[in-house]
Parts: structure tokens; C-alpha cells; sequence
């Protein structure tokens, strides 16, 4: 059974001093029958919330803004960061410079797909740049596109082209454009070319997507088979043979666009927005192996499937892109993962991904607090396991801190 955790809620006056609040402490924690690992968080004021007594409790601080806590601090502080339908454990304790309240957290039940950071913001009380969202596998070294976006704005006003799009893509892939199909995300790729397949078999544990959108399970049909593997994270080997590839996380495995295997009859489905870590932007492309398959895909597609807006930001990106070097970055932000998690005793299965793999049925819930997501992998078969996406240097510094509370 997964330990209860719960948020302190601290009001204090300027004349509140680091004893006074940890005598306070003491009184709760002796009251409530709670071990300090549980604790995973101070809830406060935002003018309080550099104050030597609430900074030396030891805790990550979310901080609010008094217009959304009324006269008291404490308690509305507390269940604001634990979340709707938090429990109070014992009523608050006072002492003459500060009040503490103690909150029981509800856990954030995780969803199907990961990319849950909105959801857990809301919860905590705090804006979606304040979540870590490692459930969400992305390029941790992306340059960020917002501005490139944004000078495509104009786009908006006018039907979507993908022409100089799928030129654009198709140079970069070293394909003919008649091949290649540009889709909404990597999740329509899937559905189109399983559709079209009409058939087809997956080898468990492996992505939900396939097994939900082909019409027919047939051990004796198409096989579909992500690379690198997901949720394992492996490179397939030279020898292994696949129907369908899905290379969403290709590029940052190997620095290269494609394992170039629809020049062998497969067909190759892909996204763009896991490289340039824009899921929002929904960009993904089926390469088929001919130009007989690729138009059946575009016969299935809706009419402007693609948004002007992403369609024309493809060539900025595509022109943009250093796969190699983002490669390596992530290679070396992985071993330094693999290496924190190690010195914080979790066992980690090692990947050729943007990921890895830990043993540990509780890290997720207890993670959530501190404003930090990693990926439950029940979905993929894989219950007690989660995955947890490479970070950049500050989150690598901020998942760091977090296990250290643990």
C-alpha cells in the first residue's frame, strides 16, 4: 500500500522565529502520528515564503497568493497544494508567531498517455511552468520554437498547403515527397496506417495506440514495433523485422531522421514534435513504401488535417535541427540521470531513449508534490515501473533536490 503524504501549511509573522516554528512542527507531527519522509511540502503566502523559519523546515514552498486564501493562511494554503478533497489530520496548531496545518494529499491518478503537468498544476495551485512534467518524453536540449511559432501566426487566416511542407520534411528524410504524408501528430499516422493495414499484431509491452486502432489482432499480420522500443527504450537490432517502425524517438536515439526501412517495404511512422519538444503543435508523418500505400493513407485522411499554422512552421524546424548534436546532449543528460537516480538508491533500467526505467512503485505519487510528473507504465504492461523522461540541467538539479527529501 502506497504511504500517505501530506503538505504543511505555515503562517508566520515577521517575529517568527526558526524554533518557534520547529517546536510547532514537532507538536503536529507528535499529534498526527506522522513520519517526517511523509511530509512533502510547505504551502504559504508568497511574501513569506523566503522567511528563515519556512525555508528552514527543509521542504519545497509553493507559494499563493493571500487573495486566494482569505483571512487565514494555514489550512487554505495546505489543501490548495494537496488538492481538491484533501484532508485536514489534526485541527491547526498555533503558537503566539505562526500556525501550522497539516493536509493529507490525494493522489493524482495518473492518465493513459502521460503529459499530465496541466492536470497536477491545477492541483497544486500553481501555473504549468511550475511543473518538472517528466511523463512526457520530449528533447530536454530543443531550442524553444514559441517565437518560431509565433511569426507564423498570419497562417491562421488561411486554409492549410502542405506542399512546401512535406518538400521540406521529405529532403530532410532523404524521401520522395509523393511518399510521405504529414499528419496530425504521431497518434494520426498510427490510426491511418492501421486502417489502411486493416490487420495486424503487436508484441507486448509496447505502445497502446497500436493495439486500440487496428481494426483486427492477427498474430499472422503486420507486426508493429516502436524503435527504440518504448517502453524498454532499446534500439531494434539490424536483423529484426517490423511491418510498421514507429520512429517518434529515432532521432534522438541515433542523431539520424530515419532508419531509412520503407526503402525495404515497411512503413515508417513518425513525429516531429518529440524532437522539437512541441507536442502542442501536433506534427507526425507516415513514409510509405510506395506511392500505392501512401496515397491509400491520404484517401483516409480527414481535409486539412494539418494546421496552416504547423504546416508552416515545418521548414523552420526541419532548417533548424542539429540531430547529432541533440543526440549526444541527450546521451550525456541520460548518464547523468541513470547516475542521480543511482546515488538516490532507485534501481534504473538503462535505455537508448530519452528515458529510462526505474523499479519503484511509489516514486511517482511521491514525486507529485514536489511538482515533479513521471510516467506510470501500468499502461504498457509494465505495473511498479515508471518512466521518467531525461531533463535538462535544471530539472536534473530539481529532481535531485526532490529525492533528497524523500
Amino acid at each position: 500500500m502506497t504511504e500517505h503524504r501530506y503538505v504543511l501549511g505555515v503562517g508566520v509573522s515577521s517575529a517568527a522565529t526558526p524554533d518557534e516554528v520547529g517546536d510547532l512542527l514537532a507538536r503536529v507531527m507528535g499529534l498526527a502520528d506522522v513520519a517526517r519522509r511523509s511530509i512533502i511540502g510547505v504551502a504559504t503566502v508568497d511574501h513569506r515564503a523566503e522567511h528563515p523559519a519556512i525555508v528552514g523546515l527543509g521542504w519545497p514552498v509553493t507559494r499563493f497568493d493571500r487573495g486566494r486564501l482569505g483571512d487565514g493562511v494555514a489550512e487554505p494554503a495546505a489543501r490548495l497544494a494537496a488538492g481538491a478533497g484533501s484532508t485536514l489530520v489534526v485541527p491547526k496548531q498555533r503558537s503566539a508567531h505562526a500556525t501550522i496545518a497539516l493536509v493529507r494529499c490525494v493522489a493524482l491518478p495518473p492518465g493513459e498517455h502521460g503529459g499530465d503537468g496541466p492536470r497536477l498544476a491545477a492541483r497544486l495551485g500553481v501555473g504549468p511552468d511550475r511543473v518538472l512534467d517528466l511523463s512526457q518524453s520530449l528533447n530536454p536540449v530543443a531550442p524553444d520554437v514559441t517565437a518560431l511559432v509565433a511569426a507564423h501566426a498570419d497562417a491562421v487566416g488561411r486554409y492549410p498547403d502542405p506542399t512546401e511542407a512535406t518538400a521540406s520534411l521529405a529532403a530532410a528524410l532523404g524521401v520522395d515527397p509523393s511518399l510521405l504524408v504529414l499528419t496530425n501528430g504521431g497518434a494520426e499516422a498510427i490510426v491511418l496506417v492501421a486502417a489502411a493495414l486493416g490487420r495486424g499484431w503487436v508484441d507486448e509491452p509496447d505502445f497502446s495506440l497500436y493495439r486500440r486502432h487496428l481494426p483486427v489482432l492477427d498474430p499472422t499480420g503486420p507486426r508493429f514495433r516502436s524503435n527504440p522500443h518504448s517502453p524498454s527504450g532499446r534500439l531494434a537490432a539490424p536483423d529484426e523485422q517490423a511491418a510498421v517502425w514507429d520512429e517518434a524517438f529515432f532521432a534522438l536515439a541515433t542523431g539520424r531522421w530515419s532508419s531509412g526501412a520503407h526503402a525495404t517495404g515497411s512503413v515508417v511512422v513518425g513525429s516531429l514534435t518529440k524532437t522539437f519538444a512541441c507536442p502542442g503543435l501536433r506534427v507526425g508523418y507516415v513514409v510509405a513504401p510506395d506511392v500505392s500505400f501512401a496515397d491509400d493513407v491520404r484517401s483516409r485522411q480527414p481535409a486539412w488535417s494539418v494546421g496552416s499554422i504547423a504546416l508552416a512552421t515545418i521548414p523552420d524546424l526541419v532548417a533548424g535541427a542539429d540531430l547529432a548534436k541533440w543526440s549526444t546532449a541527450v546521451a550525456e543528460l541520460r548518464s547523468q540521470l541513470v547516475a542521480l537516480l543511482a546515488r538516490h538508491d532507485r534501481t534504473v533500467i538503462p535505455t537508448d531513449a530519452n528515458w529510462v526505467l526505474v523499479d519503484d512503485p511509489e516514486l511517482r505519487d511521491q514525486l507529485l508534490p514536489h511538482g515533479i510528473l513521471v510516467r506510470d507504465c501500468a499502461s504498457f504492461g509494465l505495473p511498479g515501473t515508471v518512466r521518467i523522461a531525461v531533463p535538462d540541467a535544471d530539472g536534473l538539479a530539481r529532481l535531485d533536490h526532490a529525492l533528497t527529501l524523500l
